[in-house]
């Protein structure tokens, strides 16, 4: 891990973060506004966001990949904030253990459906 983190009241930009990380920099940031916006108001930011990343994919250049990838992980994020989910916890019991479906690290559930 690098040392080029900035402290939470910097303006530095951050080498790399974890999950855990992230979400209370979002938390940090964003919490009295989010949840004053409600669930309901945030969930709509999301489905915004996740129609960026859409027309990104469809046609957007790496860059606007990038931004629209972060934009829907930060409003998923908030989101989480707002309910009280630790999405560490979250992607842990979920998939911690290999895949939901066949329990592998590798999945080998049938291309058919999903896992």
């Amino acid at each position: 891990m690098t040392n080029d983190h900035a402290t939470p009241e910097g303006d530095t930009p951050r080498a790399e973060i974890s999950l855990a990380a992230f979400q209370q920099l979002i938390r940090d940031m964003y919490l009295t506004k989010d949840v004053a916006r409600g669930v309901d108001g945030t969930f709509m930011w999301l489905v915004e966001e996740i129609g960026e990343l859409a027309a990104a994919l469809r046609s957007g250049s790496h860059e606007d990949r990038l931004g629209e990838f972060a934009d829907v992980l930060a409003w998923l994020t908030t989101i989480a904030n707002v309910v009280g989910v630790d999405l560490s916890e979250a992607v842990i019991r979920k998939y911690g253990s290999g895949c939901p479906g066949c329990g592998r690290f590798v999945c080998t559930c049938s291309d058919s459906g999903k896992p």
